[in-house]
């Protein structure tokens, strides 16, 4: 059982359903979602070897954090994973401190978010006290690293750099790899 946001609900379903039936048939299970209290029960059902009940666990959860479906879909892809932050680790208790926070994480008309999406490779929702990160778990450590960074006072230009020598090292380590190839 999850509890997520009452307005995300809306998300949740999507337009006729089409969000809801997606998730269902992808990860072959249904969601029995309670519009009121805003939890959603997974049930497993259909072909044993196909059924993803954490992968819908995972994509239900990314919608209730901010998420668009699209977004939360890619959790299906390759080694995709979510890692939520909350921003209380950083900030306390103090709602002036997280909405700082959060505006640096943003950044002005949402600069710095897009920014850190393109170089970590991620996909970042800041909803509530919380920021959400989508990638793959290299790219993942990539873009916590950078939330935690900019969340404890860093500047902007710092964590940047940091994160284009990260995708520096990452192009270097896979030439390695083919220069260590023998072809025949």
């Amino acid at each position: 059982m999850l509890r997520i946001p009452n307005e995300r609900i809306a998300v949740l379903i999507g337009k006729s359903g089409s969000v809801k039936s997606k998730i269902e048939k992808q990860c072959h299970v249904s969601l029995d979602i309670d519009g009121e209290t805003g939890e959603v029960l997974i049930k497993t059902s259909g072909d044993v070897e196909k059924i993803q009940p954490f992968k819908a666990m995972e994509i239900v959860t990314a919608i209730g954090r901010g998420f668009s479906p699209e977004n939360a879909m890619t959790l299906l892809q390759g080694e995709n994973a979510l890692h939520v932050i909350d921003l209380r680790e950083f900030a306390g208790k103090s709602n002036s401190n997280i909405e700082r926070i959060k505006g640096r994480i943003i950044g002005e008309g949402g600069k710095a978010r897009r920014n850190m999406e393109n170089l970590s490779g991620t996909h970042i929702s800041v909803y509530g006290k919380t920021v959400s990160i989508i990638g793959d778990t290299t790219k993942l450590r990539l873009a916590v690293d950078a939330i935690a960074s900019i969340s404890s006072g860093s500047n902007h230009g710092a964590v940047y750099t940091k994160l284009e020598a990260a995708n520096r090292r990452t192009k270097q380590e896979k030439m390695k790899l083919w220069e260590d190839q023998d072809v025949f």
